[in-house]
């Protein structure tokens, strides 16, 4: 069962997930194996330049990516755009799409996702 918390993310590793590359790291801070979430998957994101996730899409996650430092490009299906500090997006079910920090300097984001599973659907 789920109970509230207060952690800071030190606390938590940094992993290279799965279709992750370069140096494209995550903090899973709030996953059902960190505290027991049962809806919601919370990241912070630190992609080195060059860094990247491979394309990709979801069955039936939703996904908001807010950038905090540095710039990227996202691509949404065929749509490519630079994401810069204080933007944000908002990737629903079915939506292509990869992130690549084409930038100078560490690529810093949140990615919040719902639900915590669905497995992505194939290309």
């Amino acid at each position: 069962m789920a109970t509230s918390f207060v952690r800071n993310i030190a606390d938590i590793p940094w992993q290279e997930f799965p279709g992750h590359f370069g140096g494209a790291l995550s903090k899973a801070l709030v996953r059902p194996e960190t505290c027991a979430s049962q809806r919601i998957d919370h990241r912070i994101s630190c992609y080195q330049p060059m860094a990247h996730v491979a394309e990709h899409v979801h069955k039936v996650q939703e996904q908001v990516y807010h950038v905090l430092e540095g710039e990227g490009l996202l691509t949404l299906d065929d749509e490519r755009r630079v994401m810069r500090r204080h933007d944000y997006v908002f990737v629903p079910p079915g939506v292509r799409h990869s992130f690549t920090n084409t930038g100078l300097v560490p690529l810093v984001f949140l990615v919040v996702t719902s639900p915590v599973e669905d497995g992505e659907a194939p290309l």
